[in-house]
């Protein structure tokens, strides 16, 4: 399995723009299908910072990259963020409970 964590912080003029983005993307997601892929995205209490992690079990494509909603959300994100995403693929996993 690969996991994946995006940190990254908005303005806060466009916090709910991206919030709403963000929605899109897990509405599609909940229409597709998609297997061997788990998602999740968290605001912070600021508000404007949030943290997406995904999974993807081996042996399977993580359908981000092809999804609309996911292109729409990337196409301006620059333009969004105070701080821009931060990528870190995460390796090893230690453990896990119900998740």
């Amino acid at each position: 399995m690969s996991a994946v964590l995006v940190r990254y912080r908005v303005k806060p003029d466009r916090a709910a723009e991206n919030a709403e983005l963000v929605r899109a993307v897990y509405e599609e997601l909940a229409r597709l299908e998609p297997p061997g892929f788990r998602y999740t995205t968290f605001v912070h209490d600021d508000g404007v910072s949030f943290t997406h992690i995904a999974f993807t079990e081996d042996g399977h494509e993580a359908p981000l990259p092809g999804l609309a909603a996911f292109q729409r959300f990337t196409a301006e994100i620059a333009e969004r963020c105070e701080e821009p995403p931060q990528t870190t693929r995460l390796s090893e996993q230690v453990g896990v409970y119900r998740l």
